[in-house]
């Protein structure tokens, strides 16, 4: 029997975890078998705050993938984010003995073995360094060194560094929960794998991805990564202020903002209303939706205003760092009515709503094709270049008899939260739904890094 070459990634978010496992099929689409969503309760902006309550959230997600799939999870590839990614630029050299000699792969190896021991604030550790363009004995903008002579190797580097602490605890939580980490991957640059095709890459192009803690950019220009940062806010910040700003609680806040909200306040006629029951028999409240969205509008503003200055901190004013393509959005956030206008009108972009669907076959379900799962596509895609057996058929076993979990009370009364919203509404118009463009798979950075921090967790104290 043929071995498959089945992948599985682990999106580990603030607002929720999610397993996938895919496989390529033979039109070289991505054929997802199985997916498992679970609500996040450890982690906060990105970075694990509870070690148990993650390990919890990512078991279930995990036993729900099985489930689905009839598969069993060996290992995955994990998105790495939160507020503690920073990325620096840097340029480096080496000297070769012989400039006769030609160029080859242990050359850059040298090179980049030496940023790697670039010092770095205390607690911090590169995650990884990305070569940009290179030059050889004065002679500039060579993007293949490799197979050229010379004396001089220079390259310009994107490092993006992270705590080390924070990277060790989502390697401890993967572990404890019974899987091997087989990859690691900076979620922007996951994200920007499954929504973002080689022609927007080389004509440059900004990607955000509006999670629930955090908000992530990733600049391509000319085919390569240029830049990359995490603002430390995302959907969840929204949220909180219609909580505040209605006195209503948080389960309604969220049902609200994604059935009514918008980011666009001019939308809303005044005699929009939405009456929400009162707690334990109190009178109920109504909420203007022009209210909702003023609020939405002022955090959604502050979020990508925040962002704006990450593309103005890249230099996207200078020509040769225009970024012809746009802005690409995606996340959970993305999905938010009238964002691509706001932030077109914001920065002056064009701007489209990305999503996950060109490397996905015909017949995935279309809550796959989501913006809320372009993270998770984007690892299941990592996985499958590193080329590993991450899961294999449990024998005799068919996905709807395999064990099913208990879900905690929480959950259940989650499942039911729908019931907690009554609504009085007129005049709304439902939002037609953004057209996607093609994308393509690229091979991943990250694969040189997996051994690395394999020994890394497994010599942490």
């Amino acid at each position: 029997m043929e071995k498959e070459n089945i992948a599985v990634g682990l999106d580990i978010g603030t607002t929720k975890i999610v397993a996938m496992i895919g496989k390529k099929n033979e039109y070289g689409k991505l054929e997802i078998l199985g997916v498992g969503k679970s609500k996040s309760l450890g982690v906060k902006r990105g970075v694990v705050d509870n070690i148990t309550q993650t390990i919890l959230s990512i078991q279930q997600a995990v036993l729900e993938a099985e489930t689905n799939s009839g598969y069993k999870i060996q290992d995955v590839v994990v998105g790495i984010a939160g507020q503690h990614i920073r990325s620096i630029q840097h340029s480096d050299y080496i000297s070769r003995s012989n400039a006769e000699e030609v160029i080859g792969n242990k050359d850059i190896d040298l090179l980049i073995n030496q940023v790697h021991k670039l010092a770095m604030l205390p607690g911090e550790e590169i995650i990884h360094v990305l070569p940009q363009e290179f030059k050889i004995d004065g002679q500039s903008e060579i993007k293949e060194p490799i197979g050229m002579c010379g004396g001089r190797l220079e390259s310009s580097f994107h490092v993006v560094v992270g705590q080390a602490s924070s990277i060790r605890n989502v390697g401890r939580c993967i572990q404890s929960s019974g899987i091997e980490l087989s990859g690691l991957t900076l979620e922007p640059l996951a994200s920007a794998d499954a929504v973002l095709s080689q022609e927007e890459k080389e004509a440059g192009v900004a990607l955000i991805d509006i999670g629930g803690g955090t908000t992530d950019l990733a600049i391509f220009k000319d085919g390569i990564i240029r830049h990359t940062a995490v603002i430390p806010f995302g959907g969840n910040v929204i949220t909180d202020d219609i909580k505040e700003g209605c006195s209503i609680i948080e389960k309604q806040a969220e049902l609200l903002k994604i059935k009514f909200g918008s980011a666009w306040p001019g939308e809303n006629k005044d005699n929009e209303i939405v009456s929400i029951p009162g707690l334990r028999g109190r009178e109920p409240k109504e909420i203007s939706l022009k209210n909702l969205s003023k609020i939405i509008h002022a955090r959604v503003v502050e979020i990508i205003e925040q962002v704006f200055v990450e593309i103005k901190a890249y230099g996207h004013e200078d020509p040769r760092r225009k970024l012809i393509a746009g802005i690409v959005l995606t996340g959970g956030g993305a999905q938010l009515n009238h964002i691509k206008q706001l932030v077109e009108y914001i920065t002056g972009m064009d701007t489209r709503i990305g999503y996950p669907n060109e490397h996905l076959a015909g017949n995935s379900d279309e809550e796959i094709s989501s913006p809320l799962y372009a993270t998770a596509v984007g690892l299941v895609m990592n996985s499958i270049e590193n080329n590993t057996q991450s899961a294999y058929k449990v024998q005799g076993v068919a996905p709807e008899k395999a064990p099913v979990y208990n879900a905690p009370v929480d959950e259940v009364k989650e499942v039911e939260e729908e019931k907690t919203i009554e609504v009085v509404l007129q005049n709304q118009k439902p939002m037609p739904a953004e057209d996607s463009t093609e994308t393509r798979i690229r091979k991943s950075f990250f694969d040189k890094y997996v051994d690395k921090i394999k020994d890394f967790l497994d010599n942490a104290e």
